[in-house]
Protein backbone atom coordinates (compact mmCIF):
# COMPACT_ATOMS: atom_id res chain seq x y z
CA UNK A 1 0.00 0.00 0.00
CA UNK A 2 2.60 2.37 1.08
CA UNK A 3 4.42 1.52 -2.51
CA UNK A 4 1.28 2.66 -3.89
CA UNK A 5 0.96 5.66 -2.45
CA UNK A 6 4.43 6.19 -3.10
CA UNK A 7 4.28 5.78 -6.74
CA UNK A 8 0.91 7.92 -7.38
CA UNK A 9 2.35 10.99 -5.56
CA UNK A 10 5.23 10.81 -7.65
CA UNK A 11 3.15 10.54 -10.71
CA UNK A 12 0.76 13.24 -9.67
CA UNK A 13 4.04 15.63 -8.86
CA UNK A 14 5.50 15.28 -12.45
CA UNK A 15 2.18 15.58 -14.65
CA UNK A 16 1.12 18.50 -12.09
CA UNK A 17 5.11 20.22 -12.48
CA UNK A 18 4.88 19.53 -16.52
CA UNK A 19 1.26 20.59 -16.94
CA UNK A 20 2.55 23.80 -15.28
CA UNK A 21 5.74 23.93 -17.40
CA UNK A 22 4.11 23.27 -20.96
CA UNK A 23 1.56 25.95 -20.04
CA UNK A 24 3.86 28.68 -18.92
CA UNK A 25 6.11 27.82 -21.99
CA UNK A 26 2.91 27.96 -24.23
CA UNK A 27 2.73 31.89 -23.33
CA UNK A 28 6.66 32.18 -24.82
CA UNK A 29 5.84 30.02 -27.97
CA UNK A 30 2.47 31.56 -28.95
CA UNK A 31 4.17 34.88 -28.82
CA UNK A 32 7.28 33.43 -31.22
CA UNK A 33 4.37 32.10 -33.16
CA UNK A 34 2.53 35.54 -33.56
CA UNK A 35 6.24 37.11 -34.18
CA UNK A 36 6.63 34.57 -37.07
CA UNK A 37 3.49 34.90 -38.75
CA UNK A 38 3.56 38.59 -38.22
CA UNK A 39 7.45 38.98 -39.71
CA UNK A 40 8.64 39.91 -36.41
CA UNK A 41 11.16 38.67 -33.94
CA UNK A 42 9.47 38.15 -31.05
CA UNK A 43 10.49 37.90 -27.34
CA UNK A 44 14.68 37.61 -27.71
CA UNK A 45 15.37 39.79 -24.80
CA UNK A 46 15.60 37.60 -21.37
CA UNK A 47 18.14 34.62 -22.35
CA UNK A 48 18.33 33.07 -25.81
CA UNK A 49 15.75 32.93 -28.21
CA UNK A 50 13.62 34.64 -24.90
CA UNK A 51 13.67 30.99 -23.31
CA UNK A 52 13.27 33.29 -20.09
CA UNK A 53 10.83 35.11 -20.68
CA UNK A 54 8.19 33.07 -18.96
CA UNK A 55 10.06 33.85 -15.67
CA UNK A 56 10.15 37.11 -16.24
CA UNK A 57 6.41 37.52 -17.25
CA UNK A 58 5.67 35.63 -13.46
CA UNK A 59 8.05 37.43 -11.33
CA UNK A 60 6.68 40.77 -13.05
CA UNK A 61 2.66 39.44 -12.15
CA UNK A 62 4.12 38.66 -8.44
CA UNK A 63 5.47 42.11 -7.99
CA UNK A 64 2.56 44.60 -9.28
CA UNK A 65 0.16 45.51 -7.26
CA UNK A 66 -2.86 43.96 -6.02
CA UNK A 67 -5.67 45.62 -5.85
CA UNK A 68 -9.77 44.63 -5.07
CA UNK A 69 -12.10 47.38 -6.00
CA UNK A 70 -13.95 48.68 -3.13
CA UNK A 71 -17.45 47.76 -4.05
CA UNK A 72 -16.44 43.98 -5.02
CA UNK A 73 -17.02 40.96 -3.34
CA UNK A 74 -13.99 40.44 -2.01
CA UNK A 75 -14.33 36.79 -1.13
CA UNK A 76 -15.52 35.89 -4.37
CA UNK A 77 -12.91 37.94 -6.03
CA UNK A 78 -10.15 35.98 -4.69
CA UNK A 79 -11.69 33.01 -5.10
CA UNK A 80 -12.84 33.47 -8.64
CA UNK A 81 -8.93 32.73 -9.99
CA UNK A 82 -8.68 29.54 -8.06
CA UNK A 83 -11.47 28.00 -9.48
CA UNK A 84 -10.13 28.95 -12.75
CA UNK A 85 -6.79 27.11 -12.41
CA UNK A 86 -8.18 24.50 -10.60
CA UNK A 87 -10.67 23.31 -12.61
CA UNK A 88 -8.31 23.36 -15.32
CA UNK A 89 -5.66 21.29 -13.23
CA UNK A 90 -8.26 18.55 -12.33
CA UNK A 91 -9.00 17.24 -15.48
CA UNK A 92 -5.62 15.94 -16.33
CA UNK A 93 -5.59 13.36 -13.59
CA UNK A 94 -7.81 10.74 -15.63
CA UNK A 95 -5.23 11.88 -19.22
CA UNK A 96 -3.33 8.52 -19.86
CA UNK A 97 0.34 9.91 -20.84
CA UNK A 98 1.99 6.89 -21.12
CA UNK A 99 1.03 2.82 -20.69
CA UNK A 100 3.16 1.75 -17.76
CA UNK A 101 6.75 1.24 -16.87
CA UNK A 102 8.43 -1.74 -15.31
CA UNK A 103 10.42 -0.83 -12.55
CA UNK A 104 11.50 -3.29 -9.87
CA UNK A 105 8.88 -6.06 -11.29
CA UNK A 106 6.17 -3.65 -10.23
CA UNK A 107 4.06 -2.00 -13.44
CA UNK A 108 3.82 1.70 -12.56
CA UNK A 109 0.77 3.28 -14.82
CA UNK A 110 1.70 6.25 -16.18
CA UNK A 111 -1.59 7.84 -15.51
CA UNK A 112 -2.52 9.45 -12.02
CA UNK A 113 -6.20 7.40 -12.44
CA UNK A 114 -8.06 5.26 -14.46
CA UNK A 115 -11.63 5.41 -13.65
CA UNK A 116 -14.64 3.71 -15.58
CA UNK A 117 -16.18 7.30 -16.31
CA UNK A 118 -13.64 9.15 -17.38
CA UNK A 119 -15.24 11.17 -19.82
CA UNK A 120 -17.88 12.27 -17.34
CA UNK A 121 -15.40 13.55 -14.99
CA UNK A 122 -13.40 15.28 -17.36
CA UNK A 123 -17.25 16.91 -18.72
CA UNK A 124 -18.31 17.87 -14.56
CA UNK A 125 -14.64 19.85 -14.24
CA UNK A 126 -15.00 21.54 -17.37
CA UNK A 127 -18.59 22.12 -16.40
CA UNK A 128 -17.40 23.80 -13.24
CA UNK A 129 -14.55 25.72 -14.62
CA UNK A 130 -17.25 28.34 -15.92
CA UNK A 131 -17.85 29.15 -12.24
CA UNK A 132 -14.90 30.61 -12.27
CA UNK A 133 -15.16 33.06 -14.97
CA UNK A 134 -18.78 33.89 -13.54
CA UNK A 135 -17.61 34.61 -10.37
CA UNK A 136 -14.89 36.70 -11.75
CA UNK A 137 -17.09 38.99 -13.58
CA UNK A 138 -19.89 39.40 -11.13
CA UNK A 139 -17.73 39.90 -8.01
CA UNK A 140 -16.01 42.68 -9.91
CA UNK A 141 -18.90 45.12 -9.70
CA UNK A 142 -17.89 46.38 -13.16
CA UNK A 143 -20.42 46.22 -15.96
CA UNK A 144 -17.69 45.25 -18.93
CA UNK A 145 -16.79 42.23 -16.25
CA UNK A 146 -20.20 41.04 -16.16
CA UNK A 147 -20.72 40.95 -19.70
CA UNK A 148 -17.67 39.33 -20.47
CA UNK A 149 -18.39 37.00 -17.69
CA UNK A 150 -22.63 36.24 -19.25
CA UNK A 151 -20.65 35.86 -22.98
CA UNK A 152 -18.39 33.26 -21.07
CA UNK A 153 -21.23 31.11 -19.84
CA UNK A 154 -23.85 31.59 -22.52
CA UNK A 155 -20.61 30.18 -24.95
CA UNK A 156 -19.40 27.28 -23.02
CA UNK A 157 -23.05 25.99 -22.13
CA UNK A 158 -23.72 26.32 -25.86
CA UNK A 159 -20.65 24.86 -27.48
CA UNK A 160 -20.54 21.89 -24.61
CA UNK A 161 -23.90 20.07 -26.17
CA UNK A 162 -22.49 19.78 -29.53
CA UNK A 163 -18.74 18.81 -27.60
CA UNK A 164 -20.92 16.01 -25.64
CA UNK A 165 -22.80 14.84 -28.61
CA UNK A 166 -19.49 14.49 -30.81
CA UNK A 167 -18.40 12.36 -28.08
CA UNK A 168 -20.86 10.29 -27.69
CA UNK A 169 -20.38 8.88 -31.30
CA UNK A 170 -16.87 7.83 -29.80
CA UNK A 171 -18.39 6.22 -27.22
CA UNK A 172 -20.56 4.14 -29.47
CA UNK A 173 -18.09 2.91 -30.95
CA UNK A 174 -15.55 2.20 -28.02
CA UNK A 175 -18.48 1.19 -25.60
CA UNK A 176 -16.47 2.88 -22.75
CA UNK A 177 -16.26 6.31 -20.98
CA UNK A 178 -12.79 5.21 -19.89
CA UNK A 179 -10.14 7.39 -21.43
CA UNK A 180 -7.36 4.25 -21.29
CA UNK A 181 -9.80 2.19 -22.51
CA UNK A 182 -10.73 4.55 -25.59
CA UNK A 183 -6.63 4.49 -26.68
CA UNK A 184 -6.66 0.77 -25.76
CA UNK A 185 -9.04 0.55 -28.61
CA UNK A 186 -7.23 2.55 -30.89
CA UNK A 187 -4.55 0.61 -30.78
CA UNK A 188 -6.72 -2.49 -32.12
CA UNK A 189 -9.16 -1.50 -34.73
CA UNK A 190 -7.01 2.07 -35.75
CA UNK A 191 -6.96 5.58 -34.94
CA UNK A 192 -10.79 7.20 -34.59
CA UNK A 193 -10.10 9.88 -36.80
CA UNK A 194 -10.62 7.50 -39.62
CA UNK A 195 -14.16 6.43 -38.58
CA UNK A 196 -14.92 10.22 -36.79
CA UNK A 197 -13.69 12.50 -39.15
CA UNK A 198 -17.17 15.17 -38.39
CA UNK A 199 -16.66 13.94 -34.65
CA UNK A 200 -13.18 14.90 -34.58
CA UNK A 201 -14.46 18.62 -36.58
CA UNK A 202 -17.08 19.27 -33.92
CA UNK A 203 -15.17 18.58 -31.26
CA UNK A 204 -11.96 20.71 -32.05
CA UNK A 205 -14.36 23.96 -33.01
CA UNK A 206 -15.74 23.38 -29.71
CA UNK A 207 -12.87 22.83 -27.71
CA UNK A 208 -11.65 25.98 -29.26
CA UNK A 209 -14.77 27.89 -27.46
CA UNK A 210 -14.21 26.21 -24.44
CA UNK A 211 -10.49 27.29 -24.24
CA UNK A 212 -12.19 30.70 -25.45
CA UNK A 213 -9.34 30.68 -28.01
CA UNK A 214 -9.86 33.00 -30.78
CA UNK A 215 -12.32 33.27 -33.00
CA UNK A 216 -14.50 32.69 -29.88
CA UNK A 217 -12.53 34.33 -27.81
CA UNK A 218 -15.57 36.92 -26.87
CA UNK A 219 -15.42 36.98 -23.20
CA UNK A 220 -11.82 39.01 -23.12
CA UNK A 221 -12.51 40.77 -26.54
CA UNK A 222 -10.78 44.05 -25.62
CA UNK A 223 -12.47 46.07 -28.41
CA UNK A 224 -15.32 46.12 -26.72
CA UNK A 225 -15.19 44.68 -22.94
CA UNK A 226 -11.43 46.36 -22.14
CA UNK A 227 -10.74 42.91 -20.39
CA UNK A 228 -13.59 41.27 -20.29
CA UNK A 229 -14.43 39.29 -16.65
CA UNK A 230 -10.86 39.78 -15.78
CA UNK A 231 -11.13 43.51 -16.08
CA UNK A 232 -10.46 44.40 -12.85
CA UNK A 233 -8.08 41.88 -12.06
CA UNK A 234 -4.11 42.74 -11.01
CA UNK A 235 -1.00 41.15 -9.86
CA UNK A 236 -0.92 37.62 -10.19
CA UNK A 237 -5.02 36.44 -9.70
CA UNK A 238 -5.32 38.10 -13.56
CA UNK A 239 -2.13 35.51 -13.73
CA UNK A 240 -4.07 32.83 -12.18
CA UNK A 241 -7.04 33.72 -15.49
CA UNK A 242 -4.63 33.54 -18.25
CA UNK A 243 -2.66 30.69 -17.02
CA UNK A 244 -5.85 28.65 -16.56
CA UNK A 245 -6.61 29.21 -20.66
CA UNK A 246 -3.40 28.32 -21.61
CA UNK A 247 -2.78 24.77 -19.00
CA UNK A 248 -6.95 24.49 -20.59
CA UNK A 249 -5.02 24.49 -24.19
CA UNK A 250 -2.50 21.85 -23.12
CA UNK A 251 -5.51 19.77 -21.56
CA UNK A 252 -7.81 20.12 -24.72
CA UNK A 253 -5.18 19.19 -27.07
CA UNK A 254 -4.16 15.96 -24.78
CA UNK A 255 -7.76 14.86 -24.94
CA UNK A 256 -8.20 14.93 -28.69
CA UNK A 257 -4.51 13.04 -29.15
CA UNK A 258 -6.28 10.23 -26.60
CA UNK A 259 -9.80 10.43 -28.91
CA UNK A 260 -9.09 10.84 -32.13
CA UNK A 261 -5.18 9.83 -32.68
CA UNK A 262 -4.59 7.16 -30.60
CA UNK A 263 -2.83 9.03 -27.45
CA UNK A 264 0.31 6.81 -26.66
CA UNK A 265 -0.19 4.03 -29.35
CA UNK A 266 2.78 3.94 -32.10
CA UNK A 267 2.33 2.87 -35.88
CA UNK A 268 4.48 -0.60 -36.13
CA UNK A 269 4.03 -1.40 -32.46
CA UNK A 270 4.42 -5.11 -32.87
CA UNK A 271 7.65 -4.58 -35.16
CA UNK A 272 9.10 -1.80 -32.68
CA UNK A 273 8.73 -4.43 -29.74
CA UNK A 274 10.84 -6.65 -31.19
CA UNK A 275 13.52 -3.96 -31.16
CA UNK A 276 13.37 -2.25 -28.03
CA UNK A 277 12.32 -2.85 -24.74
CA UNK A 278 8.63 -2.44 -23.07
CA UNK A 279 9.84 0.61 -20.68
CA UNK A 280 11.49 1.86 -24.00
CA UNK A 281 8.15 1.42 -26.32
CA UNK A 282 6.36 3.05 -23.49
CA UNK A 283 8.72 6.37 -23.06
CA UNK A 284 8.73 6.42 -27.23
CA UNK A 285 4.95 6.14 -26.71
CA UNK A 286 4.71 9.12 -24.42
CA UNK A 287 7.09 11.18 -26.73
CA UNK A 288 4.58 10.48 -29.00
CA UNK A 289 1.61 11.69 -27.12
CA UNK A 290 3.21 14.57 -26.27
CA UNK A 291 4.35 15.53 -29.85
CA UNK A 292 0.40 14.96 -30.80
CA UNK A 293 -0.52 17.20 -28.30
CA UNK A 294 2.13 20.03 -28.96
CA UNK A 295 0.67 19.70 -32.75
CA UNK A 296 -2.84 21.11 -31.52
CA UNK A 297 -1.43 23.46 -29.20
CA UNK A 298 0.33 25.11 -32.69
CA UNK A 299 -2.89 25.11 -34.42
CA UNK A 300 -4.65 27.01 -31.45
CA UNK A 301 -1.69 29.56 -31.75
CA UNK A 302 -1.71 29.46 -35.36
CA UNK A 303 -5.95 29.88 -35.58
CA UNK A 304 -5.34 32.90 -33.34
CA UNK A 305 -3.05 35.03 -35.23
CA UNK A 306 -4.60 34.27 -38.58
CA UNK A 307 -8.40 33.70 -38.10
CA UNK A 308 -10.86 37.23 -37.07
CA UNK A 309 -13.28 36.85 -34.22
CA UNK A 310 -16.92 36.09 -34.62
CA UNK A 311 -19.71 38.59 -33.79
CA UNK A 312 -21.65 37.59 -30.97
CA UNK A 313 -24.79 36.55 -33.31
CA UNK A 314 -22.51 34.29 -35.28
CA UNK A 315 -20.75 32.52 -32.31
CA UNK A 316 -24.29 31.26 -31.75
CA UNK A 317 -25.17 30.67 -34.76
CA UNK A 318 -22.69 28.43 -35.19
CA UNK A 319 -23.15 26.43 -32.04
CA UNK A 320 -26.88 26.23 -32.36
CA UNK A 321 -27.74 26.01 -35.78
CA UNK A 322 -24.85 24.65 -37.21
CA UNK A 323 -22.59 22.24 -35.01
CA UNK A 324 -25.25 21.00 -32.95
CA UNK A 325 -27.49 19.75 -35.96
CA UNK A 326 -24.50 18.40 -37.30
CA UNK A 327 -23.43 16.48 -34.12
CA UNK A 328 -26.64 14.91 -33.63
CA UNK A 329 -26.59 13.92 -37.49
CA UNK A 330 -23.27 12.01 -36.26
CA UNK A 331 -24.78 10.27 -33.62
CA UNK A 332 -27.54 8.97 -35.42
CA UNK A 333 -24.94 7.84 -38.38
CA UNK A 334 -22.98 6.26 -36.55
CA UNK A 335 -25.68 4.60 -34.72
CA UNK A 336 -26.94 3.22 -38.06
CA UNK A 337 -23.53 1.88 -38.58
CA UNK A 338 -22.81 -0.03 -35.64
CA UNK A 339 -26.69 -1.18 -36.14
CA UNK A 340 -25.90 -2.24 -40.03
CA UNK A 341 -22.78 -3.62 -38.49
CA UNK A 342 -24.67 -5.74 -35.75
CA UNK A 343 -27.28 -6.77 -37.81
CA UNK A 344 -24.96 -8.03 -41.09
Amino acid sequence: MEIFLLDKTIVVVIVFLITLLIAMYSTWAERKVAGFIQDRIGPNRAGIFGILQPLADGVKMFMKEEIIPTQADKALFIMAPGISMLTALLTSSVIPWGSYLEINGRQVMMQITDINIGMLYIFAVVSTGVYGIMIGGWSSNNKYSLMGALRASSQMISYELALGLALISVIMMTETLSLKSIVEYQAINGWNIIYQPLGFLIFFICALAECNRTPFDLPESEAELIGGYHTEYSSMKLGLFLFAEYVNMFISGAIMSALFFGGYNLPFHEELSTVFSHNTLAILGTVSFMLKTFTFIFIFMWIRWTVPRFRYDQLMHLGWKILLPLAMFNVVATGTVILIKMLW
